[in-house]
């Protein structure tokens, strides 16, 4: 069999890698602010950012220069030594969230593992063997790896990989009366998403939230927030769990902590901040000087360019811009928007308004089916959010 590696499509993708990735027929050269640019010169307007990892957009001198001025000092050590940009990007963390420790991985998932053996070990130090369980929400996305995938109560995640992680289970979407029956004083942890992003923008109520507080003062369990995607600034807060005053035990960030570059992190509080002793976990690239480095520009962009205001206002345009559209079109069956992380509910498959929306010069997102998913950088402008409502409207209008 000859491999073909000049020519970049989808067809040489399908001789070169195993089959993960359903991939846009698009392949890329560049990027500049909020915009893609193919290798044939063509371009396009990202309003997915990566999947909320570019939350600069692409380009920033700030990314730029902090990664090459990094790396020309020193690309790798690992975590048997002690290097600056680590520290510092810790202390930033600490001081916005007030919470007590830092773990640094490298990926959204790296951070969901790393976050239920803590859990188990925190559990298990209570001296109760069957405080072991570990439950999730149903509708949730915690990742693909075997831990972060058992707390992935989706079929289509799960087909075929059994047997899963043990002491696992799902409680169901804002139900508190299922919570109220999941929960006992075996609960080691419960992790939730506040609001939920691969699921289709899903928001957890605050008498749900509510309840789950009441239940670990009374079973005394772990709160894990997942911040993978909602989280650094993407709702309008540096956390989604902020809007609803609630205080988790354990925090997951990723996707734009490092700028661009994988990185990953576990935040713990008080309660949590001396369960792990040395050799318990670790990881051999967690927590690179580079990853960090870029880390610590995008959350100084995040503040002086304040770009969660930016976000509330960029977002509620958009929104209107959205009701506007449902109004117009019956094929828009609900907008869900929180900041600049939004979910277009349509009465067919998402899949189609990606691939005209392509054609038009825009890239947008599908999740769970029959959601139009747009995750922006918190950048955009209100002109680029106009030239995405313009290619939406033609496209909902063509349909008709």
């Amino acid at each position: 069999m000859t491999i073909t590696t000049s020519v970049i499509n989808n067809e040489t993708e399908h001789e070169l890698f195993f089959h993960n990735y359903k991939r846009l027929p698009l392949a890329v050269s560049h990027g500049r602010g909020s915009y893609l640019f193919g290798e044939n010169g063509s371009c396009y307007l990202d309003m997915i950012s990566g999947i909320g990892v570019n939350a600069l957009g692409y380009g920033d001198r700030r990314i730029v220069d902090a990664i090459a001025e990094q790396a020309a000092k020193l690309v790798h050590a690992s975590n048997l030594f002690l290097m600056k940009p680590q520290f510092e990007l810790a202390g930033k963390l600490l001081r916005i969230t007030g919470l007590s420790k830092v773990f640094f991985a490298n990926s959204g998932a790296e951070a969901i593992e790393a976050a239920i053996k803590l859990s188990r070990k925190w559990a298990r130090q209570s001296g109760a063997s069957s405080k072991n369980e570990v439950l999730s929400l149903s509708n949730c996305f915690h990742g693909r790896t075997y831990g972060a995938m058992s707390l992935t109560a989706k079929t289509k995640y799960l087909d075929g990989f059994d047997p899963l992680l043990p002491g696992t289970g799902s409680v169901s979407f804002n139900d508190i009366e299922d919570l109220k029956r999941k929960v006992s004083a075996d609960t080691a942890a419960v992790f939730i998403e506040c609001v939920q992003g691969e699921g289709g923008v899903h928001r957890l109520s605050a008498d749900f939230i509510e309840a789950l507080n009441a239940l670990r003062a009374r079973y005394d369990f772990l709160i894990v927030a997942d911040e993978i995607q909602a989280g650094c600034g993407r709702t309008g807060k540096f956390c989604s769990y902020m809007h609803f005053g609630l205080e988790p035990d354990l925090v997951c960030l990723a996707k734009p902590l490092g700028g661009g570059l994988p990185l990953s992190a576990v935040l713990g509080s008080t309660k949590v901040e001396n369960v792990f002793a040395a050799g318990n976990h670790g990881t051999t690239f967690g927590g690179n000087p580079v990853a960090c480095a870029a880390g610590l520009a995008f959350i100084d962009a995040l503040y002086e360019d304040r770009l969660m205001e930016r976000t509330t206002e960029t977002g509620k345009w958009l929104h209107d811009a959205l009701e506007n559209l449902a109004g117009k079109y019956d094929r828009i069956v609900e907008i869900r928007q929180y900041g600049l992380m939004i979910g277009i509910t349509v009465r067919r498959e998402a899949a189609y308004y990606v691939g005209e929306a392509l054609k038009k010069g825009v890239i947008v997102n599908a999740t769970s089916q029959n959601v139009i998913r747009l995750l922006p950088p918190l950048t955009l402008t209100l002109d680029e959010a106009r030239q995405c409502i313009d290619c939406l409207d033609e496209i909902f209008s063509e349909e008709q």
